[in-house]
C-alpha cells in the first residue's frame, strides 16, 4: 500500500492537491497493510523535491497514518487540514474525555543532522491549546542518541516524544485503550518524569527509561520492545537501498548531459537567477 501511496503522491500535479489528499486518504484507511506502512511513511523518499508540493502531500500522508495509528490503538482520531501553527493530528479517548495533539515527522536518509529546531517540541506544547496532551511522532534513530535540548523541552513542557517504531509495536501487539488501560499514561510520561529528574540531566536521552515504561505498562517485556525495533532496522537498510539507488540513476544521468544541459543545471542548483532577482527587488525598493 505504500507504493500506492507515492503513485498518488508523485500523479498529483495532473490529479491537484486537494483531490489527491482525499485518495490518499481513501488509500490510507483501507490499507490492510498498515504497520507494512508505518514502517515505511517515516522516510521521505529522495525523489520526492526538497520544499515541494509532493513533499508538503507526503506530509499529509503521514498525518492521515499516524491518525489511523491512534485509531488503531482505540482513539478517535482526525487529521487537522488547517496547517499553520496548528499540531497535524487531533485524537480523544473514548473511556476517559481526554484529548490530544500531536504532531508527524518524517526524516531523508541523508540527514546529517538532528537540529532541536526541525522538531518544534516547544511549539507543539504551545499548539495544544485546550486539549490536554501533545505528543511529538518521529523516527525512533532520529532522535538525538544522548544529549539535546529536545529532552529538556519535553520534561519541561509535557511532550511526548513518541516514535513510529512504538506505534509498530503497540499495534502488533494488539494494544487498544479499555477500561483497564489507560493510555494517557503514555502521553503522560514526560511530566511524571520531570519530577524526578536532576536539572543536570535534563538534556538526557530518556528514551530507554520510556521504553521500559511502556513495556511494564503493556505486560510484555523490553526484548519484544528490541525485536520489533530491530525489525525496523532492517527495513530501514532495506530501503537505503532503494534510495541510493535513486542517487545512483542521477548521476548516471548527469554523466549524459551535455556541456550546455550541465553548466544550465549548476546555474539552477545555486539559485543564480533568484539570487539576482531578490538583489534587484532589493534595489528597486530603496529608489523613489
Amino acid at each position: 500500500m505504500f507504493n500506492k501511496i507515492l503513485s498518488i503522491v508523485h500523479n498529483s500535479d495532473s490529479t491537484g492537491f486537494e483531490e489527491s489528499c482525499f485518495l490518499l486518504e481513501d488509500c490510507i484507511n483501507s490499507d490492510t497493510d498498515f504497520t507494512g506502512t508505518l514502517r515505511q511513511i517515516c522516510i521521505i523518499p529522495e525523489n520526492i523535491a526538497h520544499d515541494s508540493t509532493q513533499e508538503k502531500l507526503f506530509s499529509k500522508a503521514s498525518d492521515l497514518v499516524l491518525s489511523r495509528a491512534f485509531r488503531e490503538l482505540g482513539l478517535r482520531s482526525t487529521a487537522i487540514k488547517a496547517r499553520a501553527d496548528s499540531a497535524d493530528v487531533l485524537a480523544e479517548s473514548e473511556f476517559y474525555g481526554y484529548s490530544l495533539v500531536s504532531d508527524a515527522k518524517a526524516f531523508r536518509l541523508n540527514r546529517t543532522a538532528k537540529n532541536q529546531k526541525d522538531s518544534k517540541v516547544s511549539a507543539l506544547s504551545a499548539w495544544r491549546k485546550g486539549n490536554d496532551y501533545a505528543i511529538l511522532c518521529a523516527p525512533y534513530f532520529q532522535y538525538p542518541a544522548k544529549t539535546s535540548q529536545i529532552y529538556s523541552q519535553a520534561l519541561s513542557n509535557n511532550v511526548c516524544l513518541l516514535s513510529w517504531e512504538h506505534l509498530i509495536f503497540m499495534i502488533e501487539l494488539g494494544v487498544r485503550e479499555s477500561p483497564a488501560l489507560n493510555l494517557s499514561e503514555i502521553w503522560n510520561y514526560s511530566s511524571n518524569l520531570s519530577h524526578k529528574v536532576l536539572v543536570s540531566d535534563m538534556k538526557k536521552n530518556f528514551l530507554p527509561d520510556f521504553n521500559g515504561f511502556i513495556v511494564n505498562l503493556l505486560n510484555t517485556d523490553i526484548d519484544a520492545l528490541t525485536t520489533s525495533i530491530n525489525t525496523q532496522i532492517s527495513s530501514i537498510i532495506e530501503r537505503s537501498r532503494t534510495e541510493k539507488s535513486y542517487w545512483l540513476g542521477r548521476i548516471g544521468q548527469i554523466m549524459h548531459y551535455s556541456r550546455k544541459q550541465a553548466v544550465n543545471e549548476l546555474i539552477k542548483s545555486l539559485g543564480i537567477h533568484e539570487k539576482i532577482a531578490h538583489i534587484d527587488s532589493y534595489v528597486n525598493s530603496l529608489q523613489p
